[in-house]
């Protein structure tokens, strides 16, 4: 059985690439362009990974997180935060913290790799 991912950004054409470049590697992708039903979502798709901006029209990526991550039944998903503009090295040391970061533009392969290191935990 393939591991689901919901990629959460709201740029249409990121949540596109990544969407086909994780697809292409064998993962069910699910795709949000805004965090206001994130929790709803993640509860019904029971996602294995969320790859997560920080950024989302209005919505902080981090707060979404920590919200995430302060459910018992949600904390153990990982979440990786995709940001272009902050340096996300500090987060990972805070309660609530995502599991991994990656930096925009990002490359293919980085992608991949954190995913499926993400994944194998």
């Amino acid at each position: 059985m393939s591991k689901k991912i919901l990629a959460v950004d709201d740029d249409r054409e990121i949540v596109e690439v990544i969407k086909i470049i994780l697809e292409d590697e064998g993962y069910e992708v699910s795709t949000l362009t805004n965090g206001k039903n994130v929790l709803n979502v993640i509860t019904s798709l029971r996602p294995d990974l969320i790859l997560l901006d920080v950024m989302l029209g209005g919505m902080d990526g981090r707060e979404i997180c920590r919200t995430i991550k302060s459910h018992a039944i949600f904390k153990y998903i990982p979440i990786v935060m995709i940001s272009a503009s902050h340096n996300l090295q500090n987060l990972l040391k805070m309660p609530g913290s995502p599991n991994d970061f990656l930096s925009k533009p990002f490359d293919i392969d980085n992608l991949v790799k954190k995913v499926k290191a993400q994944l194998a935990v």
